[in-house]
């Protein structure tokens, strides 16, 4: 019996660019390569974390006051580094950054700006659990082109990203992304060094049995997340939602991706904006569910309508089928100024 015939990222990226871009030079392809070297140059450290000294504190905070470990620092490095060699990429920030990163001379060349987070989850490292990276890809504006400042070209709404993905370094290593056209996944296979298409247009299940969010701070949550959540466990929508709660950002949501219900992050007592970066996680992974034909919401408005004003800027993320959703919106309605674009929300990608 014949093999199926293996299709790369690379291979499937030309193909996706000359279907919907046919006049495509390749340079993003050339960009997406960038990236999936940096997470085969990660993956091969988380691999042998046990083995190499990469466990651990570095003994510095990042620009968010969080302890640095020490493969976040590698992380970021090899992507700032494969990212610098495209000398299509204008402009990167990363979650372990303060400022936006422009490079020398490409304000007016420089096609491109990446962001993302380089190890979501890392605190987990220490115990083998499932981390990852997030990614998001804007085009340069051309009024930002020539500006000294590269943060204001980096301060785009969710809706102008030309491509998102993660990756997830778990039981296997899979990468998923989109760019704009469906949602695809390939699983990493060490014997040939090469991400291979494993999950050809992903779609999200329209309602799921699990729900996700750190129950630890239940009493920190408004009243109307505990009791729409208090709805799916007394079984609301017709069966009891379990809950699963790995800690991670791309485990979380991949879970979600592939098998429905929601994923919850809400604001509390000590987070009122809530904790996840709009631009290198809830942007990313709004991106990707809808694609899917999942919901993601702030609990206010669309996250992807959301214009940043802070690279660092955290928000509340909900996100998951359109089942679990809709219920959302009985429980907490959108606020009064988001109220006729949220009345929308569950119209997009279906």
């Amino acid at each position: 019996m014949d093999e199926p015939a293996i299709v790369t990222v690379q291979q499937h990226i030309l193909k996706e660019q000359h279907q919907h871009s046919p006049t495509a030079s390749g340079s993003f392809s050339w960009l997406l390569s960038g990236i999936t070297l940096a997470t085969k140059m990660t993956e091969a450290r988380v691999r042998r974390a046990g083995l190499l000294d990469v466990i651990g504190a570095v003994g510095n905070t990042n620009t968010h006051g969080e302890q640095q470990q020490k493969l976040d620092v590698f992380a970021d490095r090899a992507l700032a580094h494969c990212l610098c060699l495209r000398e299509n990429v204008a402009i990167i920030a990363s979650e372990e950054c303060e400022d936006a990163i422009l490079f020398d001379g490409r304000a007016g060349s420089g096609k491109y700006i990446v962001v993302f987070d380089p190890l979501d989850g890392s605190s987990n490292i220490d115990v083998n659990v499932s981390v990852g990276t997030i990614f998001s890809i804007l085009e340069m504006p051309e009024d930002a082109r020539f500006s000294e400042d590269p943060t204001e070209a980096v301060l785009q709404p969710g809706t102008r990203q030309l491509a998102a993905g993660y990756v997830v370094y778990g039981s296997s290593t899979i990468m998923v992304y989109t760019t704009g056209h469906g949602v695809h996944g390939f699983t990493l296979d060490p014997s040939i060094g090469a991400y291979v298409l494993s999950h050809e247009n992903i779609r999200m299940p329209e309602s799921g049995n699990y729900y996700s969010s750190n129950d630890a701070y239940w009493e920190t949550f408004p009243e109307p997340y505990r009791d729409y959540l208090t709805f799916l466990r007394k079984g609301g929508m017709g069966r009891r939602y379990a809950l699963r709660y790995i800690g991670s950002l791309v485990a979380d949501f991949h879970r979600t991706l592939l098998r429905g219900g929601v994923f919850l992050y809400p604001p509390t007592d000590a987070n009122p904006q809530g904790k996840l970066r709009l631009l290198y996680e809830a942007n990313p992974v709004a991106f990707i569910a809808e694609q899917a034909g999942g919901v993601a919401t702030d609990g206010r408005q669309r996250v992807l309508d959301v214009t940043p004003t802070d690279i660092h800027q955290r928000t509340p993320l909900i996100v998951g089928g359109r089942s679990e959703l809709a219920e959302f919106q009985r429980f907490v309605p959108p606020g009064e100024r988001e109220s006729n674009a949220s009345r929308e929300l569950l119209d997009v990608g279906a």
